[in-house]
């Protein structure tokens, strides 16, 4: 039996799953795939920055446009340690693209004019 805290809203549910993949303790459907997903193959959304050559800032923040596998994060964040943009930037841009050949682009998510 495995117990969890669904993140999928703010009401948190304790959730238990069991060998066979029957889920208690949810109050919606999403705790039970929330609580199925994170037992079989956990993913979550990479935040993090990129150097950034502008005269405002130095470091542009960025995330994945989709959640990634969980046991590719440090291999992604590897690989942001090796990027560095030039401004203009738009919130949005794609500053990866298919990142370690997962389909998971890595987007701005700020617009730096300068």
């Amino acid at each position: 039996m495995t117990k969890l805290i669904c993140i999928v809203c703010p009401k948190g549910c304790h959730l238990e799953i069991d060998e066979s993949f029957n889920v208690t303790g949810n109050f919606c459907k999403r705790g039970e795939v929330y609580a199925k997903n994170e037992v079989t193959n956990p993913t979550r959304t990479v935040t993090s920055t990129v150097k950034l050559n502008s005269k405002i800032l130095k470091m542009l923040p960025v995330r994945t446009d989709k959640p990634i596998a969980k046991s590719k994060m440090f291999d992604v964040m590897e690989e942001l340690k090796k990027v560095e943009v030039n401004a203009p930037v738009n919130s949005g841009d794609i500053i990866i693209s298919n990142i370690l050949g997962t389909n998971i682009n890595i987007i701005a998510t700020r617009t730096i004019k300068e």
